[in-house]
């Protein structure tokens, strides 16, 4: 029998049912975890999981990898000396997006949205400077789209010369793929965390970045019991 299980889980699914919005709702991120354990994984490793403390979910250590440098590394190369502005789609991702802004030396912008229903944007402001700079948006995940399209047509009628979208992974349900085509983005960065149907793969303004290398070092350090804190960043 092996030793120990390392359950090597690029994009941990459900991780966004992390908490009851409804009676009788069920927290499936904490299911998910009971069943990977039960199943024998005596360690995770995982890239950008959606909320943190679904770390806590687990009864076993969980290595939670971030896509940042790899995402940085592009951005760095494709902004140039241009001035940017890295902007968060909602409140919850300010954090993530002050992090970009500040190893990009750019300026940071918030979205204010408000909601009709689910996976639907009613209203969409801006809080912070972005005309005359490059807009980079920044998010963990790229559902419907909804969110993302309306953010980026609200930037550039705001006077974003250039709007850049980064999401690590790219879930593209629905009709994803349709907004995006017709949205007002230059250029839609994410991972492969995720494989890609036929038609996103289509896609002209898609930049699809491998965490290949990241996950493989992770992985490397993991079995060689190195530490692995670096990669934390």
């Amino acid at each position: 029998s092996a030793k120990r299980i390392t359950a090597v889980i690029p994009y941990y699914g459900y991780a966004r049912q992390d908490r009851k919005v409804a009676p009788r709702v069920p927290i499936s991120a904490k299911l998910v975890a009971d069943l990977i354990t039960t199943a024998g994984a005596s360690r995770v490793l995982t890239v950008d999981l959606h909320a943190g403390q679904i770390q806590g979910f687990f009864n076993v250590p969980v290595d939670n990898v971030y896509a940042t440098p790899v995402i940085l590394a592009y951005l760095r190369e494709r902004l140039g000396r241009r001035d940017a502005t890295v902007i968060a789609p909602d409140a919850g991702g300010v954090e993530r997006a002050r992090a970009f802004a500040k190893r990009l030396d750019a300026n940071l912008a918030i979205i204010d949205k408000r909601r009709a229903r689910p996976n639907e944007v009613a209203e969409v402001q801006i809080v912070g400077q972005v005309d005359g700079r490059h807009a980079v948006i920044i998010d963990d995940i790229v559902d419907t789209a909804g969110t993302l399209c309306a953010a980026a047509e609200a930037v550039r009628a705001a006077g974003a010369p250039a709007v850049i979208a980064c999401a690590t992974h790219p879930v593209l349900s629905g009709s994803a793929v349709e907004r995006l085509a017709k949205s007002a983005l230059d250029e839609l960065i994410v991972t492969d965390t995720i494989p890609l149907g036929p038609d996103a793969a289509r896609l002209p303004n898609l930049r699809v970045l491998s965490v290949a290398p990241l996950l493989g070092e992770a992985i490397r350090r993991t079995h060689d019991e190195d530490s692995i804190s670096s990669l934390f960043i």
